[in-house]
């Protein structure tokens, strides 16, 4: 028997229909009733941390609302918010510091708000990484994103950041970094002296 030689028309429409069929999802395979070609399983369900998400009622940690309060905690990485009058809630997924030692825990306050704040390393900072810049104006390249709220604790903040990719993870040298977008809702609701509280 005489082999018919491929011609390059039938290979080049075999090579095209064999990286469409790879390509195609198991689903389009299925041929029910086909004991070959059974359903394909279904995908396990991936679970999700949402406990810090879910709402929090202000009254175990705040003795009033005056002024407004702030909630962040550090272990579910979220930052709520009540209005001094209560009639408003927010819920912001945040950064929290890389380590226990750059954490900290207690009462503080919001002592100013910065729309398009400069950044310049602590000197613990510089320290641990020498190679830092001594200054960074505001602008994309900036650590703290487009607003801070400045607590009275030296050098700590609450700010935004331009690395989304920190947000919900361990990511900072003491602040509390919140999406660009959250910081500038969050710093158009709070006032000097609003409270705040790191647990």
């Amino acid at each position: 028997m005489v082999k018919k030689p491929i011609s390059n028309t039938t290979r080049r429409g075999f090579l095209a229909g064999a990286a469409v069929s790879l390509a195609s999802p198991a689903v389009a395979q299925y041929i029910p009733g086909d004991p070959l070609r059974p359903a394909p399983e279904p995908e396990p369900a991936v679970r999700r941390n949402i406990s810090g998400f879910r709402a929090l009622d202000w009254q175990p940690y705040f003795s009033n609302t005056k002024n407004g309060a702030i909630l962040v905690d550090t272990v579910s990485r979220a930052l709520h918010y009540w209005s001094d009058d209560q009639s408003v809630y927010k819920l912001y997924p945040s950064s929290v510091p890389l380590t226990e030692e750059m954490t900290r825990r207690g009462r503080t306050s919001v002592i100013r708000k910065v729309e398009g704040p400069s950044w310049a390393p602590t000197p613990s900072m510089k320290k641990r990484n020498p190679e830092w810049p001594d200054f960074i104006p505001p602008g994309p390249d900036n650590p703290l994103g487009t607003h801070a709220l400045y607590l009275s604790w030296k050098y700590y903040r609450i700010h935004g950041t331009h690395d989304t990719r920190k947000i919900g993870r361990r990511s900072s040298n003491g602040c509390i970094g919140l999406f660009n977008e959250d910081i500038a809702e969050l710093f158009s609701m709070t006032k000097v002296g609003t409270q705040v509280l790191l647990i």
